[in-house]
Order: C-alpha cells, then structure tokens, then sequence
C-alpha cells in the first residue's frame, strides 16, 4: 500500500502536449489506492478528452463553472473541490498557467479552484527550452515555491518543437515517487523502525490439536498500518491470523508457537526505536508434544504444562533506548494489576483491555482501552474502532518521544 492510499488528490490539467501523460497519472493514482477528481482549462481538452479521464477516474471531470443538466445549468463549487482534496497536483503546469497562478487571475474554474484549495499544492512544469528558461517563467516558479506550493522538477530530453533540453513535464512514475517522498518527508515517525506483534500463538499437544486463543490479530495489524501511515519501517510478527495487510513500508513475519514469536521478536528488537507488544502469547504450552496423534483411549486425559518464555519481560530486561509498549488484558483489579505489569516488566506504557468493557476484546472491530505511562499517569479513552484506537496509542507514544 502507498502512502497516497486513501488520498483526495485533486488533478488539474492545463494546455500542454502533456496532457496526454495525464491518463497514466490518473491510473497510477488510482492504483496507489488514492480518490481522483479533475479539473480542466478550456484548452486542455484539445490535448486530452474529458472523457479519458471521467473513466479512468471513474469522477466527472469539470472544465467549467457551470454544467448543463436538462435544461438548468448545474454550478461546480471550485470552494468544494478545493475543501475535498488532500493534495492537489496541476499537471502539465504550462507557462501560462503558472503565470495566472503567481499573480493571482483567476479566469477559468482550474485557477479558481487552485486559489481556493487549503491542501498541499504540487506542480509540474511543462513548456519548450526558451520558455522553461525566460527569466518570467523562474520568477513564477520562485514565487509559488515562496507560496509553499511544491514544483516537480522538469525532465530533459527532446522537447515537441525538436529542440534538446530542459522543460519536458516529469513522467508520471516520477511524480508519483515524488509525492509519495514528500509526504513520508513530513511524517513524524519518518526514519524510525517499528516492531509490532499481533495474533494468538498455538502451543501443538500433538500434530493436529494445539492450545490457543481467540485473539484475531486485529490490533496488531491496526497499530501495524498506523505506524506505517506515520512513516515508520514496520516490523510485524504475527501469529496465525486471517487479518491482510499490504503496505511496502510493513514486512510481516509469520509465527505459529510463542518460541517462535520470542526468537523473531529478538531478531529484531535492537534495531528498533518502539516496540509494541499486542500478541496474545500464551503463558504455558505442553511440556512434551506428542509425535503421533493422540488417541481417545479414555474418559479422562491430563496434560502437563510449562510455563512460556516471557517475551515482553524480556524485552524490559534488555532495552536500552527503545520505546517498549505492553499490553494487558484484565478481568478484576484492572488498573492495578495494569501498573503492576508495567513496573515489573520495565515498559514505558501499558494499553489495558477489560473484558468487562462492552464492545472490547477478541474479534471484535472495536476496543474501549486506558492507556498508562511509567510515571503512572492514566488516560481512558471511549469505545472506538480498532483503527482510532491504534491512532490513540500513537498519539501517546509521539507525545513521549
């Protein structure tokens, strides 16, 4: 998954030979999981059909201020298109274009919208030699830049006129990777590593039966795309879980026993500025597992039990500058024993979950948690989806950084 999954990413497309490379924009944008609107001048649909990008984009794409429907004449609020974008991008960005922008006309529903948008705003020129290079055309780009709108940087090569040189609109998987490195330039957790670890472990009695839990995995893979939508380098080490995730900034690892998740978790721990604990490890497995299925022979059978390896106290003993996050999921006493655990194990929060909370616990989409830090400041939160919950805990967590 991109970064840009999720976006309103607002196209505007102006009179340039360009205009055709718009169509692989819109393609990629949408691959990357982003929502796309365009916005046309007049002109442009001399380079491109509307028609093109209202399919690609599966939006109407508006070059107007009014449309025509029936017989009454439909306005397209260029306030709204502004409000509605995450980031609007206008490419190609011909030299005219940039001129009205820097100096404030606003003659068509493109540059009315662009003056009304309180996003990001990106650009990429386009135009021949002689013009990318006119001593206008660098003060333009110099004062939307002093504007904080972000310039793409042209290409070289060979332009429409024949000429050789600066001045080609960058091609779109560059403008893409562009956006996408801007956006992960301003995340906070940018540069930092993440290990988070989620599901239920399975303890095998014998090659078919195992000792579990109901734990889904959720959370985890909350906290896991949270973090990566941050900027972070994610680590995930799950247990068995049907949960997906897809983003280029996660690498999952898969665990079945919690021998397993300790020795990954270990693997990885140095090297990571926070570590989140959220699996539902189990706290014995069976002293021996049987090689062969074990038969029903009798009404009764006994399984001796031992205790597992403690991962996250564990991680408390040997920390140095990570940022270590428990979790603990309470019947009676909750906050105490909650305080309890973080002192003991050395973390520097502890999530708590009451199973008497409606709406909480396993498999459910939502969770109800307090959130404690080592000075034992408490910080209850409302029931909530298990995706704002991850984005409370990292508020917390920034909080401290």
């Amino acid at each position: 998954m991109s970064v840009l999954s999720g976006k309103n990413i607002l196209l505007g497309v102006t009179a340039g030979i360009a205009a055709y490379k718009t169509t692989y924009l819109v393609r990629l944008f949408i691959k990357a999981g982003a929502q796309v609107r365009v916005v046309m001048t007049p002109a442009s649909k001399d380079f491109v059909t509307p028609l093109s990008l209202s399919t690609l984009s599966k939006n109407p794409v508006h070059s107007t201020f009014y449309d025509k429907e029936d017989e009454n004449e439909v306005w397209n609020n260029h306030v709204d298109l502004g409000l509605w974008a995450d980031l609007m991008l206008i490419a190609p960005a011909t030299a005219n274009t940039l001129s009205k922008m820097a100096n404030g006309i606003s003659d068509n529903l493109l540059l009315a919208t662009y003056l009304s948008a309180k996003c990001p705003v990106y650009f990429a020129p386009a135009m021949d030699l002689d013009m990318y290079k006119h001593t206008s055309t660098k003060e333009n780009i110099e004062t939307l830049e002093r504007y904080n709108n972000i310039c793409i940087p042209v290409g070289s090569g060979e332009l429409a006129s024949g000429l050789i040189g600066e001045g080609r609109m960058a091609e779109p998987e560059d403008i893409i990777t562009f956006i996408e490195e801007a956006i992960v330039s301003k995340l906070p957790l940018r540069g930092k590593k993440v290990l988070i670890t989620a599901g239920p472990t399975y303890e095998a009695i014998d090659p078919v039966r195992f000792i579990g839990n109901h734990s889904s995995g959720k959370m985890g893979f909350e906290l896991a795309k949270t973090a990566a939508n941050l900027g972070a380098q994610v680590t995930l080490v799950t247990g068995v879980s049907n949960e997906k995730i897809n983003h280029s900034f996660v690498n999952r690892i898969d665990v079945v026993s919690a021998e397993q998740m300790y020795e990954a978790v270990h693997k990885y721990f140095e090297s990571v500025d926070i570590a989140i604990l959220s699996a539902a490890v189990a706290d014995y497995k069976p002293k021996n597992v049987a090689v062969n299925k074990i038969k029903k022979k009798s009404e009764s059978m006994s399984i001796e039990l031992v205790k597992t390896k403690d991962i996250l106290a564990s991680l408390g003993t040997i920390k140095t500058n990570q940022f270590l996050v428990g979790f603990a999921l309470e019947t009676n006493n909750e906050i105490e024993n909650a305080i309890g655990k973080l002192n003991r194990k050395n973390l520097d929060l502890i999530v708590l979950n009451s199973l008497k909370d409606k709406g909480a616990g396993f498999k459910k989409a939502t969770n109800k948690v307090t959130i404690i830090d080592k000075s034992e400041k408490i910080s209850e939160f409302a029931l909530k989806s298990k995706a704002k919950v991850a984005q409370d805990i990292f508020n917390q967590i920034l909080d401290r950084l």
